[in-house]
Parts: structure tokens; sequence; C-alpha cells
């Protein structure tokens, strides 16, 4: 699954003030046609994925930015986080787009009013999960810079495969929407040149919304909190 912004992780160049950003923001939800147009033009990704809450970051009438919240797909993650949460306590950023018009902290600013608008209007929600894509670059700077909790990236044990049809990589899952299996006889027969590749390890993050709980949370935590990495040397299989 994808998440990050299209851009590289540190590519604003020009700062906006906290205050600025008060003044000329605002958040509210969005359409989700909207959203999905938004992301599949913008997002490094161009695809569109779960989606409970589309969030829009708002200059005047214009949606400058986009936070796509959703129910985990994978029926064992909210399980591996901790036996203590139900699958309508987790949310997953899926998506987070932000115009290259914007200033080099408004993702983080846009973030952080997410989880304040989640906590007045999801209450349910108690913890967000999201991962970050070696295969694009990143490491999670955005969720360092707004102080998710840092889990590794050797949760999964099983390995993945990408799946080039056609000139174009496809998440299996993906690719067994489309054409029923990813068993080399079937895909040979959609593109007979078709590619494959292991997908590396992704980070993962988390994100305590549910204040009251975070004690609790972090003494059932399966797997433990590490520091947080810069590179991603260890998301290569052994």
């Amino acid at each position: 699954m994808f998440f990050d912004s299209n851009q590289s992780e540190s590519a604003h160049t020009d700062i906006v003030t906290k205050g600025e950003a008060r003044s000329n923001y605002t958040i509210d939800i969005i359409d989700k046609k909207i959203a999905k147009e938004l992301i599949i033009e913008n997002h490094y990704s161009h695809s569109w994925t779960s989606c409970r809450y589309a969030l829009g970051l708002m200059k005047g009438d214009e949606i400058v930015g986009v936070a796509i919240y959703g129910f985990p797909i994978g029926r064992m993650v909210v399980k591996s986080i901790c036996p203590i949460l139900e699958n309508d306590n987790v949310l997953e950023l899926t998506r987070l787009w932000i115009a290259e018009s914007e200033g080099k902290n408004s993702e983080s600013w846009f973030l952080g009013r997410t989880f304040s608008w989640l906590k007045n209007n999801a209450p349910n929600i108690w913890i967000l999960i999201s991962y970050s894509d070696p295969l694009a670059d990143h490491v999670g700077i955005i969720y360092q810079a707004t102080n998710w909790l840092y889990q590794g990236n050797n949760i999964k044990k099983g390995k993945s495969w990408m799946y080039k049809i056609h000139g174009k990589w496809y998440h299996p899952r993906t690719a067994v929407s489309k054409w029923g299996s990813t068993k080399d006889e079937i895909l040979k027969e959609v593109d007979e040149n078709y590619e494959r590749m292991i997908m590396p390890k992704k980070h993962r993050y988390l994100y305590i919304l549910k204040r009251n709980k975070r004690k609790e949370i972090l003494n059932s935590l399966k797997h433990p909190i590490l520091p947080y990495v810069k590179d991603n040397s260890t998301c290569g299989w052994d």
C-alpha cells in the first residue's frame, strides 16, 4: 500500500509559518469522488484505495492537500498491533498528498490537523497505522516529524511480489482483482513478457489518538517501538 505524498520527503522549500497556516488553511471532509480524482492525478502511486474519511486541506475554495484514512485492508493488521483493539478502533493513513505550491511545514501541519478532526469526529478510533514505502525512496520523515511510533520493517515475515504488466507495476492484490490470479500461466496470457520483483520491506508507524488509552496500548503492543531510521538499508530480504 502507498501512503506518502508524491514528492520526495524533502521536496518543499518555501517555509510557511504556523501563523500563516492557521490563517490561510481550513480542514474539512471532502467528497470522495473529488478526493479520488486528486489522488489519482497527483499522488505518486496514481491509484485509489480504501477510504473511510477523505480530508481536504483548503486554501480558500481550492483543495491543496488530501489525506485518506481507511480501515486496514489486511485482515490480521489490527490484531498485529495489540490484542485489545477491535477492527473499528483502527484507521490506516492510506494516501497523503500536498500540492507543490505549499510550504515546507504545511504537510506536517495538515497531518496534525487531521488528527484533531478524527479525535472530534471519530471518537471510536484509538490508533492510526501507516507504512512508508522504500520503492518510492521514503523512510517516513513526515511520520517522524509528527511523532508517530516506529515499529521497524520486520513485522511481515512472508515475501510479496510486484508484477509489471504492459509496462506498469501492480500490487499482488490489484493483480488478483484484475486478472483473478498471480500464477505465471495466467499472467503470461495477459502479457507474455510480464515481470515480477520482490517488494522491499515497508516501514510501519503507529499514532495513538486515544490519549486515555495510550498507556494500555503501549503496554500491550505485540511489537516493540524502535528508534527512527534515516535510510532504507534494512528493507531488503536476506
